[in-house]
């Protein structure tokens, strides 16, 4: 059933599967020369499908599991310079309504929460339904870290806007 639409799921609650799912990061650094890349491996979440197909649900980033394969960095990434995971251990995304597209599509729109600050973020998503009992939103989300207070910035080495990639399994409760 790949690539079905979320509509044909029926109403019921889910629970993301962590172990299947990811989110990471990725921004223009170094004067734009190197992508710098990031994943948040412990991520949790859950989701509500309604009798219309349309959808809800949150996703929950641990901001302290952030991990780019540099010590120096991952460090770095934790300090008040960008995530401050002392005072914010977490950032959340709330999907207000995830309403069914064409061709395995899905738009999904909600509020994200990082470092205290709520903005509207609204993205296309593919969506992949394996069963009656799991699917699979993936998307490429453009965040502007400005606007979540993330100014740090030296010398002008960071460049343009960081960009999300999700991909979020569900399995049916």
């Amino acid at each position: 059933m790949a690539e079905n639409s979320t509509a044909e799921l029926g109403a019921g609650t889910w629970t993301l599967d962590a172990a299947a799912s990811s989110v990471g990061i990725q921004n223009k650094g170094m004067w734009g020369l190197a992508t710098v890349k990031a994943a948040f491996p412990e991520v949790s979440g859950a989701g509500e499908t309604l009798a219309d197909g349309t959808g809800r649900g949150t996703l929950t980033v641990n901001a302290a599991s952030v991990a780019s394969g540099k010590s120096k960095l991952d460090v770095h990434l934790r300090s008040a310079d960008f995530f401050d995971v002392e005072t914010y251990p977490a950032f959340t995304f709330e999907a207000d309504r995830v309403v069914p597209g064409a061709a395995g599509s899905a738009e999904v729109s909600g509020k994200l929460t990082i470092l205290g600050r709520t903005q509207p973020l609204g993205f296309t998503a593919r969506t992949s339904v394996t069963g009656p009992d799991e699917v699979t939103l993936s998307a490429d989300v453009t965040v502007d870290r400005n606007a979540f207070g993330m100014t740090w910035n030296r010398g002008g080495a960071i460049k343009g806007l960081t960009t999300v990639a999700l991909v979020l399994r569900f399995t049916r409760d």
